[in-house]
């Protein structure tokens, strides 16, 4: 059987082509967004046509005390979340981009956008999961469990400490941390004293250390080592060597010291007032007073923070912040060894509670003002 052909011209009228392409170009999709979003009303469906329809918001609350206490996080409400199936590499670019935004701001002085980020990061769905994902995967005492004896070792458990955190309607209650004794280093009869958190208490401190860290960074000073990204004893050790080297140095005198109980000795005022305005700073307040257990027995904390928890190194370095200023410190503001070392000036190398000062010899004279005395933290 034999297929009638048409004419091409005839085709084309038909179809409204020529040489295989459309005359008019389909109509392009410029952002059809299902149902009413609150904003502006501009938005354009299929036809090109703007939204029609009246926003709905939500009325506020006759008072303060019928106002939600628990902020939301980002992200879909009904998204099921899977454990074994987030992308961690995603998730870890996200809080790598926003803690840059963090500490660009810091270093520019600009503390509104700091303080917008911050609360940013705070509600961050993927700065949840890294926290948890650090607290339960990759830090020491992942197996470790606070006075309530709960640890997280399945996926299961680690995705419910990911919706509690971002569906608790309850108020943020600090809870106590259990008091444990581990050996010291170098010593076989001291031991050195550990404040173990709750693990959900630990998730909070490590989501929180992820908003303050990139704040401080951009203010820290340039020869503290300890407990900072990217930073080591190794550095420490090289900071020395290069200050110290040579036949004659100019900085002979070295005073090597330790802050004795460091953590423990931390003045609750003076963390809180170098905080500021910082957005969890009533979750950093609660942790701080939150008290220990030890033997059965609940003892407050009227200084210090725990050694054991996610926040407290960071806490610790905050705390000793300024000491390059109380020492006499100078660095050079111009000239082509801008940010060096003045010629005159001591040098001192911190790492955590551990520092080093250098400096030059005194005068006799100069001597005679000098006192010794115990160091406080947070003094």
């Amino acid at each position: 059987m034999t297929e009638k052909r048409t004419p091409v011209a005839e085709r084309q009228r038909e179809t409204g082509a020529k040489n295989g392409w459309p005359l008019r170009p389909p109509p392009r999709i410029t952002g059809r967004i299902p149902g009413h979003v609150p904003g502006r009303e501009s938005v354009l469906t299929r036809s090109g046509e703007p939204v029609k329809g009246k926003m709905t918001e939500t009325p506020e609350p006759k008072d303060k005390l019928d106002a939600a206490t628990v902020v939301v996080a980002n992200g879909p409400e009904d998204a099921t979340l899977d454990w074994d199936a987030v992308d961690w590499r995603a998730c870890e670019a996200s809080v790598r981009r926003l803690r840059q935004r963090i500490f660009t701001a810091s270093r520019a002085g600009d503390l509104a956008r700091v303080r917008s980020l911050q609360k940013l990061m705070l509600r961050s769905r993927a700065n949840t999961l890294v926290s948890v994902r650090r607290v339960t995967e990759r830090n020491a005492g992942r197996l470790t469990a606070g006075i309530d004896g709960e640890v997280a070792l399945t996926s299961k458990a680690k995705i419910n400490l990911v919706r509690r955190m971002h569906r608790n309607a309850e108020p943020f209650v600090a809870l106590p941390v259990r008091r444990v004794y581990i050996p010291k280093k170098g010593s076989k009869a001291k031991r050195r004293p550990l404040g173990i958190p709750v693990i959900l208490d630990r998730c909070y401190q490590a989501m929180v250390a992820g908003a303050l860290e990139p704040e401080w960074e951009a203010r820290f000073e340039p020869k503290s080592y300890g407990f900072r990204p990217g930073r080591g004893c190794h550095d420490a050790i090289e900071a020395t060597y290069k200050t110290a080297r040579g036949k004659s140095p100019r900085r002979r005198w070295v005073l090597d010291a330790d802050l004795a109980g460091a953590f423990d000795r931390i003045a609750h005022n003076h963390i809180l007032a170098m905080l500021g305005t910082f957005p969890a700073r009533g979750m950093i307040e609660q942790w701080l007073k939150a008290g220990v257990v030890e033997n059965g027995l609940l003892s407050r904390t009227e200084e210090g923070t725990p050694q054991g928890g996610v926040v407290s190194p960071v806490l610790l370095n905050i705390a000793l912040q300024g000491m390059e200023k109380a020492a006499g410190v100078c660095y050079q503001k111009a000239g082509s060894h801008a940010g060096k070392t003045a010629k005159d000036s001591p040098v001192l190398i911190r790492y955590a509670d551990d520092l080093v000062r250098h400096e030059a010899p005194y005068d006799r004279a100069e001597m005679k003002g000098l006192r010794r005395g115990p160091v406080a933290a947070g003094s």
